[in-house]
């Protein structure tokens, strides 16, 4: 197994370690799973970038690894809710359109089209880090912000989500 799916894999044992410290009421266990959820989401460039860089693409990290960012950011997100710091509706919005467009590019590639990451799905991406990572550390920032902005970020990355699953279905349509 090479290092990029090294990587990838790193990142969905670093799941289970971000809600453990959003969970349990430590000083500071916010901020230190803020820093590990953020280490996670940076391993998404990483592992792709040495895979292309060193042409150790494959099959395993080809569904590895858009499975980990999946499963990062709906832990992040479903723990979030259950600290009822995001509301339900936009975690649904956001796993929604996840499985809306793994399921198009599944349908596509059955039909031998593969869909590139657009333009969308990357700003889809990085809103909805930052917005979580917002969020994460609020109960820090509320002290010396006065305005709200980890719910501001997340109703953007909801906006952003929602034109990003648009976008794919509208470029790549289904034959009836």
């Amino acid at each position: 197994m090479g290092l990029p799916n090294l990587i990838t894999i790193a990142r969905i044992f670093l799941i289970p370690i971000v809600m453990l410290f959003l969970l349990i009421r430590i000083p500071y266990g916010d901020l230190i799973a803020a820093a590990i959820f953020g280490l996670a989401a940076l391993t998404d460039s990483l592992d792709g970038y040495i895979a292309r860089s060193r042409k150790e693409i494959s099959r395993l990290g080809v569904f590895l690894d858009p499975l980990a960012d999946k499963l990062l950011i709906a832990a992040a997100l479903i723990t979030l809710v259950e600290l009822q710091r995001v509301p339900a509706w936009i975690v649904v919005i956001i796993i929604a359109r996840e499985f809306a467009v793994t399921g198009l590019r599944a349908i596509k590639a059955e039909e031998g089209k593969v869909i590139p990451a657009s333009i969308w799905g990357k700003a889809k991406t990085v809103s909805q880090v930052i917005a979580i990572l917002l969020v994460m550390i609020a109960p820090l920032t509320d002290k010396i912000i006065s305005f709200p902005i980890g719910p501001w970020a997340m109703w953007i990355a909801a906006i952003i989500t929602i034109v990003s699953g648009v976008d794919y279905f509208r470029n790549y349509k289904l034959k009836a």
